[in-house]
């Protein structure tokens, strides 16, 4: 068995593929190429696709695509019962779609598949995750005047806040939330939490000025990877007016920056150890 070919990172939301394991008790069904999304076990920011799977006369409902990965003896893992990292020596990592309800008998292994993932969620996610990584760079350049010590630095040269304290990532439909630990460990490192928490409207202001220059540039966005398959490193890339940026990311994303419409963010310090960041995007009309 050979690892999951995939075709999300191109956009596509539909493919044909050969069924090549079925999971009856987990309801889990593995192609051996798919345009869905997985969410990732280790970093699961981005939920998986949902949609469809038809094979003959049954289509089957997806309700999550999930990592997976079968060892040689062919023991199955799901998700994050699975034992081993990212492409561990004696496993093949796979993409899992995890169907809604039982799997009838007459689909089985070898046979002929037609996938689609919903391509509307698909688009919505994708705008999130893009507006994260927007609103992660805006939020470093707010930031930059208030590290008294030298940091490692984002792709735009500024100090790396978000590298430095951000504990989860959440993309939603539209949008997305990310949290950040302002512990003692920053203010170690050199990070003015007093200062930042005293001008917080005035940095969110920045941020949103920030965002909106460059949805208004239309830049392009586009997935990098070095290979076909789920194991194979995916980055995200785009063209902004400073210069292009880019890092490593196994999400999906829009192709411009116009298809953002409007982005902003709202700074939270509720809990003076915790930053959170809200980005919420507002499609054009078509």
């Amino acid at each position: 068995m050979q690892p999951t070919r995939v075709s999300f990172s191109d956009g596509s939301t539909t493919g044909e593929g050969e069924v090549l394991l079925i999971d009856r008790e987990a309801s889990i069904v593995v192609v051996d190429a798919t345009p869905f999304h997985p969410v990732d076990h280790t970093w699961p920011d981005q939920p998986g696709d949902s949609g469809t799977i038809r094979a003959g006369d049954v289509t089957l409902a997806v309700g999550e695509a999930v990592m997976a990965a079968v060892s040689d003896d062919g023991a199955l893992a799901v998700g994050s019962d699975i034992p081993v990292k990212r492409g561990g020596e004696g496993w093949t990592w796979l993409v899992g779609h995890r169907i809604d309800g039982e799997i009838p008998a007459e689909v089985g292994v070898g046979a002929a598949a037609v996938l689609e993932a919903d391509a509307d969620r698909r688009a919505a996610l994708s705008r999130g995750h893009s507006a994260c990584h927007l609103a992660s760079l805006a939020l470093d350049a707010a930031l930059a005047d208030l590290w008294r010590k030298e940091i490692g630095t984002d792709p735009l040269g500024n100090p790396d806040f978000e590298g430095r304290a951000n504990q989860s990532s959440r993309i939603v439909e539209d949008g997305s939330v990310d949290e950040y630990r302002l512990g003692k460990s920053l203010r170690k490192a050199g990070f003015d939490s007093e200062g930042f928490a005293a001008t917080l409207a005035e940095r969110e202001a920045r941020i949103n000025e920030q965002l909106a220059t460059w949805v208004a540039s239309d830049a392009e966005s586009r997935i990098d990877t070095e290979g076909e398959t789920i194991i194979d490193r995916r980055a995200w890339r785009c063209a902004l007016p400073e210069g292009e940026v880019g890092f490593p990311c196994g999400g999906t994303h829009v192709h411009a920056l116009s298809e953002l419409g409007a982005v902003s963010v709202t700074l939270d310090l509720s809990d003076p150890q915790l930053l959170v960041m809200t980005t919420r995007v507002t499609p054009p009309r078509d």
